[in-house]
Order: C-alpha cells, then sequence, then structure tokens
C-alpha cells in the first residue's frame, strides 16, 4: 500500500513538472509574434529609397497674389481718324497679324482733296515767286530795278518757299497722298486686338474712338494686386512665378519691374507689374494669372525635400530613419513651401536622417 502511494506522489511530480514546462514553452511562443510584429525594411525597399538629411537652408518667403495679362502699354498703338470722310477698303479682322507700313484701310475725304490742292497752290505760288526773283536780278543788273525790288522778290520767294513746306508736312502728317485719300497704315507691327469700323462707315475727325488698335504681343505685362497686409512684403526686383488656368502645368519667370505706389479706391489694392517675354504668343491679354513673389529673408530654418513630408489627420509627419528595424515617425510644423523644399520649424534636428522618397508607403506599413 506504501509503494502503491509512493508511486502516486512520483508520478503526480512528474505531471506538475511536465505542465510547468508546457507552460513555460507556451509563453515563450507568446513573446515571438510580438518581437515578429515590428516593422522590418526589407533591403530590397531600402535600396531603392532616396535618403536625405536635414540641413538649414536660407529662409525663403512667398506670396501668392492674383493677376491678369495686359498689353504692354509701350507697345501698343492706337490708330485715330485724322480727317473726315467715308472709309472704305478695310481687309483686317480682329486679331489678324499685321506688319508695320501694312494699309488697313482707305478714306474717302474732302479733306484731303483740299490739302491736295493747297500742294498744288504752293507749287505754282513757288514757280512765279522764283521767276520774279530772277526777272528782279536781271533787271537789277542792267539798273532798271532798285536794291529794294530785289529785297521784296526774294521775301516773296522765302514766303512761298514756307508755305510749300508747310503744306508738305500737313500732307505728310495726314497720310501723303495726293489723291484726296488718307491711308491708313499700321505704325508697327502686331495683332489687331480692337477694331472698331466697317467698311462704308462714316467718320469724324472729332470722334474720341480709335479705328483700330495695334499690340505688339512679343512680350506682355502681369498686372498684380497687392493687399495691404502683404505690400510690406513686396520689393521691386522680386522674383516671381506666372502659371494661369489655360496652362496649369507651365511656368513663366520674371521679375516686379514696377510698383505702382497707390490704393485702388474700390478693391484697396496695390498693383504692381511684371513684363513677361511671350514666346509663341501664350499668353492673352485678359486672360487671369496667379502670381506667385518669393523673397529670401535674412536668417535660416531647418529644410527638407517636400518629397518627404507626410500629412495625415490634419499634421504633417517625416520619417526619422535610423536602420531598417528603427524607423520613427515624427510630427513637424512647417514654415512654408517653395517648389521642392519645405522649411521646417518644430519636430527634427538638424542632421537627421529622413526617408525622401515613397515615404507615405512606408508610413502605412509602420501603422499597420
Amino acid at each position: 500500500m506504501q509503494k502503491m502511494i509512493k508511486a502516486i506522489c512520483v508520478g503526480g511530480l512528474f505531471l506538475f513538472s511536465g505542465a510547468a514546462l508546457l507552460q513555460s514553452c507556451k509563453s515563450n511562443d507568446a513573446a515571438d509574434p510580438n518581437q515578429q510584429g515590428k516593422y522590418v525594411m526589407p533591403d530590397s525597399l531600402f535600396r531603392t529609397l532616396k535618403i536625405d538629411t536635414v540641413t538649414k537652408c536660407p529662409l525663403v518667403n512667398t506670396i501668392t497674389l492674383t493677376g491678369q495679362v495686359a498689353f504692354n502699354d509701350d507697345k501698343v498703338a492706337k490708330l485715330y481718324p485724322m480727317v473726315s470722310g467715308t472709309i472704305q477698303g478695310i481687309n483686317v479682322m480682329l486679331g489678324d497679324y499685321v506688319n508695320a507700313g501694312q494699309q488697313l484701310g482707305v478714306i474717302r475725304s474732302s479733306e484731303m482733296a483740299g490739302y491736295s490742292n493747297d500742294l498744288v497752290n504752293a507749287q505754282t505760288n513757288l514757280s512765279v515767286a522764283k521767276k520774279n526773283l530772277d526777272a528782279t536780278q536781271d533787271m537789277l543788273s542792267s539798273g532798271l530795278a532798285s536794291q529794294k525790288d530785289l529785297l521784296s522778290a526774294q521775301a516773296s520767294y522765302a514766303q512761298a518757299q514756307s508755305e510749300l513746306n508747310r503744306v508738305n508736312s500737313v500732307l505728310k502728317i495726314n497720310g501723303g497722298s495726293t489723291q484726296g485719300d488718307y491711308v491708313v497704315k499700321s505704325p508697327i507691327s502686331g495683332f489687331v486686338v480692337e477694331k472698331f469700323v466697317t467698311n462704308d462707315m462714316a467718320i469724324r475727325s472729332d470722334n474720341g474712338t480709335n479705328l483700330f488698335t495695334i499690340s505688339d504681343l512679343s512680350n506682355v505685362w502681369i498686372m498684380a494686386n497687392v493687399y495691404e497686409s502683404n505690400i510690406a512684403n513686396v520689393h521691386l526686383g522680386d522674383s516671381v512665378t506666372v502659371t494661369t488656368l489655360s496652362y496649369p502645368d507651365k511656368i513663366f519667370k520674371g521679375k516686379i519691374d514696377k510698383i505702382l505706389n497707390v490704393l485702388d479706391p474700390t478693391n484697396k489694392v496695390m498693383k504692381v507689374r511684371v513684363v513677361l517675354p511671350n514666346p509663341g504668343y501664350l499668353l492673352k491679354p485678359e486672360m487671369f494669372a496667379s502670381v506667385t513673389i518669393t523673397n529670401q529673408e535674412n536668417e535660416r530654418a531647418l529644410c527638407i525635400p517636400s518629397q518627404a513630408l507626410i500629412f495625415d489627420n490634419s499634421q504633417y509627419y517625416v520619417l526619422v530613419y535610423k536602420s531598417n528595424t528603427d524607423i520613427e515617425i515624427k510630427p513637424v510644423r512647417i514654415i512654408n513651401t517653395v517648389g521642392n523644399k519645405t522649411f521646417i520649424s518644430t519636430g527634427i534636428d538638424e542632421g537627421d536622417i529622413i526617408i525622401g522618397s515613397q515615404a507615405v508607403l512606408i508610413y502605412q506599413a509602420l501603422n499597420a
């Protein structure tokens, strides 16, 4: 009986020991999955990443303004009627390109006929005055005329010459035609951007409406609106980039070349002007434009590539890399973004190594 009890006790001891060992093994097995659940970046992925270092850069501020494409007023010609009459021979349309000196129309005018008649009279009077002067000089040589007669003939000749010069000048100002027509010509090469006349239309010289407006669109003005809160941050010579709705992927670069130091009384904005070259005539007057002004401050700030930023839940983050098994998500506060560079105020330190590509993919894996 005692042997049986001893055997049971020994068996129970082995059973308890086995249970304890089994429990110990289960505890160890439970710890391993926690260790294996930590994100480990594969070497194949790491080799494709762009790794950057947080550095300090000169701080650059940007201001975005609304603007509009306008004519370059220095290269615009408005053509007004110099004489009254009926216009004919118009063969250009709005938007046509014309060359300097090209005929745009012809005005049949009684005034031009009068100028032509004045020219004939002035030429005749000069011819008569010249013959009188020659005759007086011959008579003076023969003693049949006095010095006073010669001076009078010379004065008449000079007056006739002056009158002919005046008539020629008037005729030249009015086109120079002696056929009673005023020929409307383009003074510059450019596009017909305004046209207020049609064939057989009666026009008057005292009318303030122009006939045509010709503009050379090889360069244009961008007139941007600066609100009062931004006036102190806008300077002559600041670099700008201009984008339009028509060409959202195309950036036009220029500088502020004039500041109009007055405020519009209605909109309370100050105008600034940017002159832009216009190859291919892509920019059309009256287009809306977005103008971004960039100026460099006299201070430095932490900067990172914009591709390294992650935006989630109304917060910006970057991934600080230490090793394939140690990648930390850090919230940051940005100052501003200029192109592919972002300036940071807090959240990271100079010299931190950050992941500069595929950051969103790794961020999602870390949060999985």
